[in-house]
């Protein structure tokens, strides 16, 4: 069975889909049956060129990549997480709608590259280097077995997790 995990930032433009596009990439890689999703409680309607451009360069696929609202992922009908992960401040302070499977909240919480001084360069580098640190999470989760960990086992292993 499938685990699903959402990764939730404020404009879903940078953070989060720099999460989903190596979540799916390193569970493709490792065999295993992970599906990440981001979405954003006020979407910016678009990505940021430098997220693409790193996950480009580290093999990932960015063609089905989309900023979304969380709210594609509201409701009975949509796909149960097992996980939800924020990787901003301000959407770890929000109120999160319900989402079907009552799954395991987390905060993994990242400076925005976006606002990386340095010109483009500095941009590029800072976009970079939040993608390996995702990715070095991302690696820890997928070592763990969590198709059968109860939900309290999960929430302290994330939580150590995002103290790495």
């Amino acid at each position: 069975m499938t685990v699903n995990v959402l990764i939730l930032c404020t404009h879903n433009s940078a953070r989060s889909v720099l999460a989903e596009g190596m979540l799916n990439h390193l569970a493709r890689k490792a065999g295993r049956d992970v599906r990440a999703y981001s979405a954003g409680s006020a979407p910016s309607g678009r990505l940021n060129p430098f997220a693409l451009e790193a996950l480009a360069n580290a093999g990932v696929d960015v063609s089905a990549c989309r900023s979304k609202s969380w709210d594609e992922f509201v409701g009975e009908d949509k796909p149960a997480m097992r996980i939800v992960i924020t990787v901003c401040d301000s959407a770890a302070q929000e109120a999160c709608p319900y989402w079907p499977g009552s799954p395991v909240k987390v905060h993994w919480g990242y400076p925005d590259p976006s606002n990386a001084p340095g010109g483009d360069e500095g941009k590029r580098v800072a976009f970079e280097l939040t993608r390996q640190a995702l990715a070095y999470r991302l690696v820890q989760l997928l070592a763990l077995p969590i198709e059968t960990m109860a939900d309290s086992e999960l929430q302290a292993a994330l939580a150590a997790i995002s103290e790495s």
